[in-house]
């Protein structure tokens, strides 16, 4: 039995939004479980749906497991120097403590950008490592849009990568981590790691899984991997962070040396051979609300407007009005929308009542490009806690609070308003307050692909939404500093280039 050190720290974080996710962020939660020490990690964590919730599965009746600290901050701008030292300190301050161990394990992300470390993860794994010396195991999960560097991947023995996007595997990646970690145990530390970076960004909305080409690559690493290859990993990449590695990698651990490169080598080489092939149709919202009700018409399942700029899940403010505006103006019929991050709408419904007419400012509270608050005269159709256990393919058995939420009807158009930002992930988000998303002719979704786990299987057709928000889709849009010199900001589009400037 072995004594394994483990935690969490997570955060994807987008670096072209005015936000910035402090401490207070990770201390109450919402999405996710607040901040959890110690034993909390048990209890938050046990049967959720993330790494550490796999890992634990997976290791506690084996080992003896040491609970560090444990925090997920979403999406959204830079983690706060406050938010990231204070978290980092106790986590390293605790691995300290609790020497010696056999082993760590990091439940991490992989897209983290803090105020002062581009690489906030690298950074992370320093520490662990200095801390732990050069001879333990240290083994990590990491999402599907890590942007892993060099330094990810020197420092570490071991990673496991999401499968899926959208992302229904996070438990599963952590499974996988604990059994790369079990091997580690009993064979020893990889003696050899290969790294490899694309030469283009790849826009979240091309990255899906479901489909070609992403589906057939992420195979093939999975078809890769036993024997001398411990793990051949695939990322994706966040485009919108800016940092020098930003993009795709492959990534690969193992014990014999051609092995471990022939592996890369292969992958990289199908994402070469694919840029092309990484598109999708994208529509600007009054052309889409169009095509919705055109659609609707004679369809028998909702139609699904994806307002992919403003999901809060890339670091959007999940608050912009431009699918609102079209839908309203267009006098859009069996419509359903969430999630409407607006915590003073929520108070003001709250304060008037169900029944009541209340006229507000929604949304647009941000300073988006090309964005403004929504006025108009809604009807409180309904009114809640914002505290639901999801139940659907996504996020299955997270616990969520989104604060006093509201039901807010105007003409054909019902918004689901919250207190907190949430990724249309799950149905229950509007059964919460009483709408049944199978039943509505029209679904608009703060959402760029998770949606699809959940929402794919009721709707008849999903149509792609380019309306202002924080994650722009075209990331020749970006005002990049720090990216490497030549890369192709899109699949077969312009080269970045500036070089970094310090």
């Amino acid at each position: 039995m072995a004594r394994i050190a483990h935690g969490g720290f997570m955060h994807e974080t987008n670096c072209f939004v005015p936000m910035r996710t402090d401490y207070e962020y990770y201390a109450h939660g919402g999405e996710s479980p607040p901040l959890a020490r110690g034993e909390e990690i048990f209890e938050r964590l046990t049967g959720n749906s993330y790494g550490t919730s796999g890992f634990l599965d997976e290791m506690r009746d084996k080992h003896e497991l040491v609970p560090l600290i444990w925090g997920s901050g979403g999406a959204g701008g830079y983690v706060t120097d406050d938010a990231f030292e204070r978290i980092v300190g106790e986590l390293v301050g605790g691995l300290s403590q609790a020497l010696p161990v056999d082993a760590v394990y990091l439940d991490l992300h992989g897209a983290m950008c803090s105020e002062t470390f581009e690489d906030a993860e690298g950074e992370v794994l320093r520490r662990v490592r200095a801390t732990i010396g050069p001879d333990i195991p240290l083994v990590i999960s990491l999402d599907y849009h890590a942007n892993v560097t060099p330094q990810i991947a020197e420092l570490t023995d071991g990673m496991a990568i999401y499968l899926t996007y959208p992302h229904i595997d996070r438990q599963h990646t952590g499974g996988r981590a604990a059994k790369i970690l079990q091997r580690v145990l009993e064979r020893g530390q990889p003696t050899h790691r290969a790294f490899r970076k694309a030469p283009f960004l790849l826009p979240l909305n091309f990255q899906c899984t479901l489909v070609d080409p992403s589906k057939a690559i992420v195979d093939e690493t999975v078809a890769g991997e036993g024997e001398d290859i411990l793990n051949l990993s695939y990322a994706a990449g966040f485009p919108p962070a800016d940092l020098f590695y930003c993009g795709p990698s492959v990534i690969c651990h193992g014990y014999d040396r051609d092995a471990v490169e022939a592996a890369v080598d292969r992958i990289e080489k199908m994402v070469l051979d694919n840029e092309e092939a990484f598109s999708e149709r994208l529509y600007q919202p009054d052309e889409a609300v169009e095509e919705a009700m055109r659609l609707a018409k004679v369809a028998d399942k909702p139609i699904i407007l994806a307002d992919t700029q403003d999901n809060p899940g890339c670091g959007g403010t999940c608050d912009t009005t431009g699918v609102l505006e079209a839908l309203v103006r267009q006098n859009a019929q069996g419509v359903a929308m969430c999630v409407m991050n607006d915590p003073d709408a929520a108070a003001a419904a709250h304060a008037a009542g169900e029944g009541a007419e209340i006229t507000i400012e929604l949304g647009g509270k941000h300073d988006i490009p090309g964005d403004k608050p929504f006025k108009g005269t809604f009807k409180v159709a309904k009114l809640a806690d914002g505290k639901f256990t999801a139940t659907g393919k996504s996020i299955p058995g997270r616990k969520v609070n989104l604060g006093p939420t509201a039901l807010l009807t105007i003409g054909g158009v019902n918004v689901f308003a919250a207190s907190r930002r949430m990724q249309a992930f799950d149905q229950d988000i509007l059964r919460h307050v009483g709408l049944e998303p199978s039943e509505q002719k029209i679904l608009a979704l703060k959402s760029t692909c998770h949606f699809r786990a959940d929402f794919d299987y009721i709707a008849e057709k999903t149509l792609i939404v380019l309306a202002p928000g924080g994650h722009i889709v075209d990331s020749t849009e970006y005002p990049f500093k720090y990216l490497r010199p030549g890369v192709r900001l899109t699949p077969m589009g312009p080269e970045f280039e500036a070089n970094k400037v310090e």
